[in-house]
C-alpha cells in the first residue's frame, strides 16, 4: 500500500478480505470502506441477487448452515469480517474451515456484553429477564470469540454497544403517522453508528495496530428516546410527535406489532434502566482512540438515514 494510513497506522497489504453479513448495516459500510481503500474484497451473502454492494465487490453465494458452499467463499481468502453464525455461538465449523482454508486473521462482529464479567447463568429462573438476557449474549459472543482465538491465527474482536439504527424500527411509524409511541421517554444509551464500527473493524483488517485486542464501541453520549426522535424530525425536516406510555400500554402496543413476550420482559427493564444515566452501557472512547477523530453523533445518523424516515415521494406517474 506504500505508505497510506488508516486511523493513523500504515496500512499493510492484505490479500482477499472476505466479509460475511455483507448485506447488512455494518457489512454494508464494511465492504464500501475496504473498496474505498483499494482492497479486493469478497462479499459473502445467501442472496447475491438482491446485494446491491458497491461495485468492485466480488459478490458470492454462501451460507454458514452449509458446508459445501465454503470452499468458493475461503478459496484464497486471506482476512476475514467474521458476522455471527445464525445462532451465535454455535459451532458450524466455519471459523475451522476459514483457518484451514488459510485464512490468517479474523476481526469478529462481536458485541459489548461479551465484554462483561461472567457469573449470571442465562437458564437461572430467579435472574430478571435482562440480566438473563445479557447473560445469554455475553455467553453466545464470547463463544464466537473463543472459537476464533482457538484457532492461533491474528484476530481482533469489534465489540458495539446499542446500534443507532434500532430506531428503524420506528421507520414506517414515522412515515405513515409521524408519531413515536415507547415508554420512559428520557431513556437512552449512547447509540452507535454503524459507519463508526465499520471504521473501526477497517482499521483492524488492514492494519496490524489492532492484533489481539477487542474493542468496545458505543456512541459519545447518551441519546434518550425522546431526543432521538427530535433529532430524526430535524432530519427530515417534519414534526414528529413522541408519545409516551406507560410500561403496560408499551407491552400491549408490542404485543399487537408482533413482538415475542421473551423481548417485551427485558426491553422494558433496558429502558428502565437507562433513566438515571446509562445503565451497565457507558459511554466508551474507543473509537476516538482507534480513529483519531470524534465518534458520530445519533444527529449525524439521523442526517445520514432520513432517507428512511421519508414517506415515498409521489409523481404524476404514480396518480394516474
Amino acid at each position: 500500500m506504500g505508505g497510506g494510513s488508516c486511523g493513523g497506522f500504515p496500512l499493510t497489504t492484505p490479500g482477499l478480505v472476505l466479509v460475511t453479513g455483507a448485506t447488512g448495516n455494518i457489512g454494508r459500510c464494511v465492504v464500501d470502506r475496504l473498496i474505498g481503500a483499494g482492497q479486493r474484497v469478497r462479499a459473502m451473502t445467501r442472496n447475491p441477487r438482491t446485494a446491491h454492494l458497491t461495485a468492485g465487490a466480488e459478490v458470492v453465494y454462501g451460507d454458514f448452515e452449509r458446508p459445501q458452499t465454503w470452499p468458493d467463499v475461503l478459496d484464497g481468502v486471506e482476512r476475514v469480517y467474521q458476522f455471527p453464525f445464525p445462532c451465535v455461538g454455535t459451532d458450524s465449523g466455519f471459523v475451522g474451515a476459514a483457518a484451514r482454508a488459510g485464512v490468517r486473521r479474523f476481526v469478529v462482529h462481536s458485541a459489548a456484553a461479551a465484554g462483561f464479567a461472567p457469573g449470571d447463568d442465562p437458564g437461572d429462573q430467579t435472574l430478571s429477564a435482562l440480566r438473563r438476557h445479557l447473560a445469554e449474549e455475553r455467553n453466545a459472543h464470547r463463544e464466537l470469540e473463543l472459537m476464533v482465538e482457538a484457532t492461533v491465527v491474528e484476530w481482533t474482536h469489534v465489540r458495539p454497544g446499542l446500534l443507532a439504527a434500532n430506531a428503524l424500527g420506528w421507520a414506517e411509524r414515522i412515515r405513515t403517522e409521524r408519531v413515536v409511541r415507547e415508554p420512559y421517554g428520557t431513556a437512552g444509551y449512547p447509540w452507535v453508528h454503524e459507519a463508526d464500527v465499520a471504521e473501526v473493524a477497517v482499521a483492524a483488517l488492514l492494519t496490524d495496530a489492532h492484533v489481539g485486542a477487542a474493542h468496545t464501541i458505543t456512541g459519545p453520549a447518551k441519546v434518550s428516546q425522546a431526543e432521538q426522535v427530535r433529532a430524526i424530525a430535524e432530519a427530515i425536516g417534519e414534526e414528529i410527535r413522541f408519545e409516551e406510555l406507560s410500561p403496560q400500554q408499551a407491552r400491549e402496543h408490542w404485543l399487537r406489532d408482533g413482538c415475542p413476550q421473551e423481548y417485551l420482559d427485558w426491553r422494558i427493564e433496558l429502558l428502565a434502566a437507562s433513566l438515571d444515566g446509562t445503565g451497565a452501557l457507558p459511554p466508551t472512547n474507543t473509537f476516538q482512540h482507534v480513529t483519531g477523530h470524534p465518534a458520530r453523533t445519533f444527529t449525524q445518523w439521523a442526517k445520514d438515514h432520513a432517507g428512511d424516515f421519508r414517506p415515498p415521494t409521489t409523481t404524476m406517474a404514480d396518480t394516474v
